[in-house]
């Protein structure tokens, strides 16, 4: 148990960053859906991911998003992982700012910072920025799309360093 607390205290990051700044406005129901993970800096936990797919599923009993992501370990071929996790939207003004929680007692800020108008794309930053998931609704975007989206994110002052590209058969 001490292992899991330390390992997420080191997720939650530290930095003196305390971004906040997130799309106008998300319609949480076109939100939802598959969204394949295309690159980003990621947590311990996501090492190793080929074939990453988030699937959100807004869940009006509970008023909350269910959130499902599965993956290949180390190979586009290897085992199948799966973590189920647990959304709420913070600001229903904007639907941009959520809460994720992998496990209960933890709860991580989970903020929109971009989404095309088509939502075909999204990214997904942290306050601390120590974190970044760049999603698309199909398997791949272009190297010349993700550096427009890499741009944009360092004009409004989130870090593009360090990023990871995930695999995808």
């Amino acid at each position: 148990m001490k292992s899991i607390i330390l390992a997420m205290t080191i997720l939650m990051g530290c930095s003196s960053m305390n971004y906040q700044k997130t799309v106008e406005n998300v319609d949480i129901q076109r939100y939802m859906g598959k969204w394949y993970v295309i690159a980003g800096r990621f947590t311990m936990f996501e090492k190793g991911v080929h074939n990453g797919v988030e699937l959100y599923t807004w869940n009006e009993e509970k008023k909350r998003i269910d959130i499902q992501f599965t993956y290949n370990k180390d190979s586009l071929d290897g085992k199948v992982k799966s973590i189920p996790q647990k959304g709420w939207v913070m600001n229903n003004q904007t639907g941009a700012h959520w809460e994720i929680s992998p496990m209960w007692p933890f709860r991580f800020t989970y903020l929109i910072i971009d989404l095309a108008d088509d939502y075909s794309w999204t990214v997904i930053g942290v306050p601390s920025g120590n974190y970044l998931w760049i999603m698309a609704r199909d398997k791949s975007l272009s190297k010349s799309k993700i550096q427009t989206i890499l741009d944009r994110l360092k004009g409004n002052g989130y870090p593009i360093k360090n990023i990871t590209y995930v695999p995808h058969s």
